[in-house]
């Protein structure tokens, strides 16, 4: 991990010159409660224009979707004339797009075909994470674009850590039904809760679609706990700000 403009950039994608990869933390932006979608174009055209500037692009090449823990992928070939809805994940091999995702706990998951140049953004939250859409976007590069799983690296940038996410029957019983290898990513704290590792549960997802143990990199850093840096949804509210995540082709 290595920062520049207050932006994380992740190590493993390090060695390529032709692709931007991020997430942003709360030192990255001047507004106080950063959003990236929203009902009313006052809520993000701030941050959106910031966020242009520091990657050196205009406005229009961001795409988000709007999210709703769902496992929907969208494909994009294009800068969308409308408004991407009921999505939670992108992938595009065009040049030149800056596709994001925003988070505040959830997990942000960016995906790199360095041989067909093929990318992706992922917003996993529990319910994403057990739905599998980050194999959903891996199937999606391998369908659609011919991408050999082999060729994928991923990064699983800062969210809620398992030692802070704590969980009740509901979210245990479904990571139990769907996680591939589910009991490496449930833990059990001193007082019998259940805790979820969501980084380690999108890992397993990821192996289990056929990356390499190799090209998958975890920051390991909590959202939660680190406060200072990473907006928390858990720790100071739904109405928080959000991390930015994106990647793009250039």
């Amino acid at each position: 991990m290595h920062k520049k403009h207050n932006f994380i950039h992740y190590n493993i994608f390090s060695p390529y010159q032709n692709l931007v990869a991020f997430t942003s933390t709360k030192q990255s932006f001047d507004t106080e409660n950063t959003r990236f979608t929203g009902d009313s174009p006052e809520i993000y055209t701030e941050t959106r224009k910031q966020l242009a500037e520091k990657l050196g692009i205009e406005v229009q090449q961001l795409v988000f979707p709007r999210q709703t823990h769902t496992d929907c992928v969208a494909e994009i070939d294009g800068v969308p004339d409308c408004e991407i809805t009921e999505t939670d994940a992108l992938v595009t091999n065009q040049k030149g797009i800056c596709i994001c995702v925003q988070t505040a706990d959830c997990v942000p998951i960016l995906l790199f075909d360095s041989k067909k140049k093929v990318i992706a953004a992922i917003h996993a939250g529990w319910r994403g994470t057990v739905k599998k859409i980050a194999a959903a976007a891996v199937q999606k590069m391998t369908d659609k674009f011919g991408s050999d799983t082999a060729n994928i690296i991923a990064a699983i940038g800062p969210s809620i850590s398992p030692a802070m996410y704590e969980v009740g029957n509901e979210v245990t019983e479904a990571v139990l039904r769907s996680i591939p290898n589910a009991g490496k990513a449930i833990r059990l704290n001193s007082s019998g809760k259940n805790h979820i590792d969501l980084w380690e549960a999108n890992r397993q997802v990821l192996l289990h679609a056929g990356l390499q143990t190799k090209n998958i990199e975890i920051i390991g850093e909590c959202s939660f706990t680190l406060n200072d840096r990473y907006f928390s949804a858990r720790k100071e509210g739904a109405e928080t700000g959000r991390m930015v995540s994106g990647i793009m082709l250039i």
